[in-house]
């Protein structure tokens, strides 16, 4: 049916609105020109056959086209057959229609060896082409150039509808369709721009036009190049396995993408660079051989709602100076990354769903500085956030969790800002600084991870303030392995093992904490530790408020530590402290418990109405077990039987060694933290003054240490 001007549909008669659908539609026909060769012959030959029909037949398109020049909109039937080397440039607003049974455009070919095979031209504001095959196959011996020649060409200032056609080239330089110049806008639908040896669609200089519902597959070079200011709306096209790029903008090309399928190309399935601006929404873009999206040379463009997964590189990347809108996408099951920003790239990453992707959900690398904010960034097969070689970024509001390795990896000199941020249930670190990773970690929630909430070594240097972390199967904080850092304003609570780990050389400031409710102690210093900790309150933990063991020098200033579980600072092991103007009070074991040989420096401290529970049991002649269980170690004389063949790792209470090993060859060893063996049932001979025996395990000296982080750096 013709319904209007550049509107033709194939209707069944009973969807029809006309009473008489066959009638309208003789109507159309009788209306036309036909092209129809031979057509004439038979009708010169016969004439008594074809009496009384007025159709007008013409043997070329040339012809016919020629004939309805006087007419407002002319129609033109093309019938089955291949027209070879009709020279068709449409300045009017004539409608080319195919007219053959069954798939129309099958069967009415039009091909040319050299020019454009059909060129619009100024004129045709409402032409109309529609049911047939365009092809351009240019002699490979001829040795005119092709680059400017094409199989559809729509210049400027027109705006032809092509409708269901089928366009094949061989050419190997320029593309199939070219739209181009100021004023060009076609309406191309539902076509089919397969199998060229070069570029499907190309739009250019200041070209509009609307594309829809277009099949543009296994093309040489991309399915679609838009350039220098061209500015099209493609809708719901069909673009996939190029064997280069899918859509390519460039040098300022724009474009508006809504709801394409662009998947299986060689190259990325989108790719923006050199000033290009689109703005692609609702696409799905997927399985492609190299990334999804692919923004560079200071591409910018939006890219909303799209769904972007299983590519086999990263799902988007952005580099060079480039500086997109990534907002509101699935970024899902990438063989490597979800986004990679790298090459100084910038970008608005917001309210995105990352998950799933085999390396990290975000990667900031090499000076690169987005905006990131009101993701959700999960259950990926590697790390969270990775920023690493001197990558910035404001990283805000987001929510990170259930990855494989850590939430966040920050390392080599980056200097992100993390604020606001929701990190937790990682199957590792939440937040891991190594190897100079620096930056700011602000007001953060940081929970639920397998190891420590943070971890920061090897001459990592951040801010860490204002954050809650908690709620970890490990430690609060790790600094190790010459690891620095500013913790300050945090609330540190409800961690498995100690709240804060400083070990192996590691130097931190820890200052207006509140270190609190811990499962073990509160801040445990060792090996060689040191740190500056200041007017923080460390309070209700489980074992000592803070330890300090192995060689380690902190200093401690101005902190109240108090209403712990076990006692309020305990120094062991050969190391030793600087504690001043300290309040640590109302703590189970004792306020301040020294080792043998351990002589900090002490001064204007304040340490009262500590329970003293140790000191107690020993004058009332318990046990000491009694008090601790095998989970703490209160800090007193311990002594070792030979005569029951007790070893270094077994200690004995003052109260056992005088009635359970009254009479025996016993030896002190020293004034240290322990729990007795004699009490917990370890040893041969049953304890005398306390009940059942208890699990069997060795005293340890010090806290059980912290898991650290065996993230591989792969990405």
């Amino acid at each position: 049916m013709h319904c209007k001007p550049c509107k033709f549909e194939f209707v069944q008669p009973e969807e029809s609105e006309f009473e008489n659908p066959w009638k309208e539609s003789f109507k159309t026909l009788y209306k036309g020109l036909h092209v129809r060769p031979g057509y004439l012959a038979k009708q010169e030959a016969n004439p008594e056959q074809y009496k009384g029909r007025t159709i007008m037949f013409f043997e070329t398109i040339e012809a016919a086209f020629s004939d309805s020049e006087v007419m407002k909109y002319p129609l033109v039937f093309i019938h089955k057959g291949i027209y070879c080397g009709e020279w068709l440039i449409i300045d009017t607003n004539v409608q080319l229609v195919g007219a053959a049974p069954g798939n129309v455009a099958e069967h009415v070919i039009i091909e040319r060896t050299s020019e454009s095979t059909i060129m619009f031209v100024e004129g045709a504001v409402q032409a109309y082409l529609g049911y047939i095959t365009l092809k351009f196959c240019p002699d490979v011996t001829s040795s005119v150039p092709h680059h400017k020649h094409y199989c559809l060409e729509v210049a400027e200032s027109c705006a032809p509808v092509v409708d269901h056609c089928i366009i094949r080239s061989s050419s190997v330089v320029g593309a199939a369709v070219c739209v181009s110049g100021v004023g060009a806008d076609p309406v191309i639908r539902f076509c089919d721009v397969s199998d060229c040896e070069n570029v499907g669609l190309y739009v250019t200089d200041y070209a509009q036009g609307t594309y829809e519902d277009n099949e543009i597959s296994r093309n040489a070079l991309a399915g679609v190049w838009v350039k220098n200011h061209a500015n099209p709306i493609m809708r719901r096209n069909h673009i996939h396995h190029g064997r280069d790029v899918g859509i390519f903008t460039f040098e300022n090309g724009q474009g508006y993408f809504e709801g394409n399928d662009i998947h299986n190309n060689r190259i990325a399935g989108f790719e923006v660079k050199a000033g290009a601006n689109p703005t692609v929404v609702s696409c799905e873009i997927h399985h492609g051989q190299t990334g999804g999206i692919y923004v560079h040379e200071n591409g910018r463009g939006q890219f909303l709602e799209n769904k972007i997964h299983n590519n086999s590189f990263a799902g988007i990347w952005v580099t060079s100076n480039s500086d997109p809108t990534i907002r509101r996408n699935e970024i899902y099951d990438g063989h490597q990354g979800g986004v990679y920003i790298f090459g100084d790239g910038r970008g608005l990453i917001e309210y995105n769903n990352i998950y799933g992707n085999a390396l990290a959900g975000i990667q900031i690398r090499t000076n690169s500085n987005p905006i990131v904010r009101h993701n959700k960034i999960h259950h990926g097969q590697h790390g969270g956030i990775y920023v690493h070689e001197k990558g910035q970024g404001l990283i805000e509001e987001n929510e990170v969790y259930s990855n494989t390795l850590a939430g966040v990896w920050i390392t080599t000199g980056s200097t992100p800002v993390l604020r606001r941020n929701r990190i937790h249930s990682g199957k590792q670190v939440g937040v891991y600084f190594y190897d100079n990773g620096h930056g700011t970690l602000e007001e953060n929630d940081i929970f639920n991870h397998l190891y420590s909430g943070v971890q920061i070594r090897t001459g990592s240097n951040p801010l860490i303030k204002k954050n809650k972390i908690w709620g970890g199967q490990n430690g609060g904080v790790l600094v190790y392995n010459s690891g620095l850092g500013m913790l300050e304003c945090n609330e540190i609570f409800d961690n498995a093992m100690a709240g804060v780990w400083i070990k192996t050389d590691s130097n931190p400031v820890l200052r207006r904490n509140k270190i609190h409710d811990g499962r073990d102690g509160g801040i445990c210093i060792f090996n060689s530790g040191r740190g500056l900790l200041e007017e923080n309150d460390i309070f209700r933990n489980a074992q000592a408020g803070v330890l300090i063991s192995t060689q380690s020098h902190p200093t401690l200033r101005h902190n109240r530590i108090f209403d712990g579980m076990a006692a309020g600072v305990e120094i062991t092991n050969n190391a030793t402290a600087t504690l001043e103007g300290n309040q640590i009070f109302n703590n189970k074991f004792g306020g301040l418990c020294l080792a043998s040989g351990v002589a900090p420096v002490l001064k204007e401290n304040k340490i009262f109405d500590n329970r003293n529970s140790v000191e107690k049991a020993v004058k009332s002649g318990q046990c000491l077990y009694k008090i601790s269980s095998y989970t703490s170690f209160p800090m007193h004389d311990f002594y070792r039987c030979r005569t029951c063949n007790t070893t270094d790792r077994n200690a004995i209470c003052v109260n056992c060694i005088k009635v359970c090993h009254a009479g025996h060859n016993v030896e002190f060893i020293r004034h240290d933290r322990f729990f007795c063996d004699c009490g917990a049932g370890t040893l041969n001979n049953s304890c005398s003054l306390q009940g059942e025996p208890t699990q069997d395990t060795d005293t340890l000296y010090d806290s059980a240490a912290p898991m650290e982080s065996h993230t591989l750096m792969v990405n």
